[in-house]
């Protein structure tokens, strides 16, 4: 047998900093950095490591000995467990500095370009109830809390719809609350779990393959309109419109009510036909008089409010002059693209999922712009020299790509391009300044604005202001 790895117990350590993944900072007595859950920096605490690497730890917080001046009470009866909100024990202006020197940090240490004074972080004004999605799970064999574990005897009742605990994908903490959509959202999970029960509707087991209730889809507007959809395992039509007509009576705000029969081993919806039981087939958002019809496959920013302050934000990057042709890079459903078309000669928009560019024509139809055109396709095949002489040579590129950032051959792309501004938008920015880097000979950073769209999470968007160097 291996010897088995010694997990040291720190005493007293001192939480500095905020790191990756929402965990907190601090240093141990042999150098090493350690990487803390449930601590806030400024902490003072006990810290049990429970993972052992060469050149760092893992560990918890076993007992906070000295609080920080930035901790807070959690909100949510299920902080601590559920993996939805890690700093909910953090004052929001602390999350806020904590997110903003994120930022720089990445900038500078991985981009290792030369940067302006930077805008402080726009914070959001409903540090709770913002997410205008929630995806819930079904699950026969829920997480059980410690107490329930050391009951003698088996625990009654093992069903469960809520999230699922962090890193466990078969592993689902029944949410009695959550604090990030607004009502009815928690009735409407509520009210599914309740009717189910009562009625003996199966719930999920992912391990077995096996159960009725597979998943619950909650989308709202800021005008109070909800979509739900419900995932089922079987094709029971009977149990299935029970509940789904239980429903629709229940909550009159449920504008768009859909339902999926899914068989395969995962949850996601992409490739799965979705019937319309009742209602609408999308709901409408609006955005400074723009629409936006957001279907259930439909990706949309999930902070309405701080979606729209950033949209401002990369619109007056921009500079847009009327005369400019702007393309809109991991275009989505057209938002950006849409947002920015009233300042500009035209607006071509790309995008790989070709349901979104179907979205986004039906958008700007919609909105009766008549200066943006859509494509889809993957971004370094569509993206090339062919495409340019069709469409024209754009002077402003704005890019919102996913986490992983731009592919390098986009990257080369844009500098063979050489547009006089780019305006990158990014949720990691970490891989934001990866890709900085290798435009920094071309181009310098004339302004970094920071913008909070998930409060109580260790997430940030950036915005960077990308200026064209005068090569000569």
């Amino acid at each position: 047998m291996g010897r088995k790895t010694e997990r040291p117990f720190f005493e007293k350590l001192e939480i500095t900093g905020a790191g990756a993944r929402g965990k907190a900072i601090a240093k141990a007595p042999d150098g090493r950095v350690v990487f803390v859950s449930n601590a806030v920096p400024g902490d003072l605490a006990s810290v049990q490591v429970f993972k052992k690497r060469k050149g760092y730890y893992e560990g918890r917080a076993t007992e906070i000995l000295r609080p920080s001046a930035d901790r807070v009470a959690p909100k949510c009866v299920h902080f601590g467990l559920c993996g939805g909100c890690k700093w909910q024990d953090m004052a929001y202006a602390a999350q806020l500095r904590h997110k903003e020197q994120e930022v720089v940090e990445n900038l500078r240490r991985i981009g290792k370009v030369a940067l302006p004074e930077i805008r402080p972080i726009l914070g959001a004004p409903q540090p709770f109830y913002y997410r205008n999605k929630m995806e819930f799970s079904f699950s026969s064999q829920r997480w059980l809390e410690p107490e329930e574990i050391e009951q003698e005897g088996t625990v009654a009742d093992r069903n469960a719809l809520g999230l699922h605990i962090p890193g466990m994908w078969d592993k689902v903490l029944d949410l009695k609350e959550c604090h990030l959509q607004a009502e009815p959202s928690n009735k409407i999970r509520l009210a599914v779990r309740n009717f189910a029960v009562a009625k003996g509707l199966s719930f999920f087991d992912p391990r077995r393959q096996e159960g009725l209730l597979r998943t619950l889809m909650i989308r709202n507007t800021e005008a109070g309109h909800f979509m739900v959809l419900l995932q089922f395992y079987r094709d029971e039509p009977g149990p299935r419109e029970a509940l789904l007509d239980y429903l629709s009576a229940a909550f009159p705000e449920i504008k768009s009510l859909y339902y999926t029969i899914n068989r395969k081993a995962n949850d996601t919806l992409y490739d799965q036909d979705l019937v319309c039981y009742r209602g609408e087939a999308y709901l409408t958002e609006t955005m400074e008089g723009l629409q936006f019809r957001i279907t259930p496959k439909s990706f949309y920013q999930t902070n309405s409010q701080q979606a729209l302050a950033l949209y401002r934000v990369a619109r007056d990057m921009a500079g847009l002059q009327g005369h400019e042709l702007v393309y809109d890079l991991y275009t989505g459903l057209g938002t950006i693209a849409q947002f920015v078309a009233g300042r500009a000669r035209k607006v071509v928009g790309i995008e790989a999922v070709p349901e979104a560019i179907e979205a986004a024509r039906i958008n700007a139809a919609l909105n009766n712009l008549s200066n943006v055109e859509f494509f889809a396709g993957d971004m370094k095949e569509v993206f090339t020299e062919a495409f340019l002489q069709q469409h024209g040579t754009p002077e402003v590129i704005i890019t919102d790509p996913p986490r992983d950032g731009m592919h390098k051959d986009v990257v080369a792309q844009i500098l063979r391009i050489a547009p006089q501004r780019i305006v990158y938008v990014s949720c990691n920015s970490a891989t934001q300044a990866r890709d900085l880097a290798l435009m920094k000979e071309a181009y310098s950073v004339a302004a970094v604005q920071p913008v909070d769209m998930f409060p109580q999470t260790h997430h940030v968007e950036n915005v960077v202001l990308l200026n064209r160097l005068n090569l000569s």
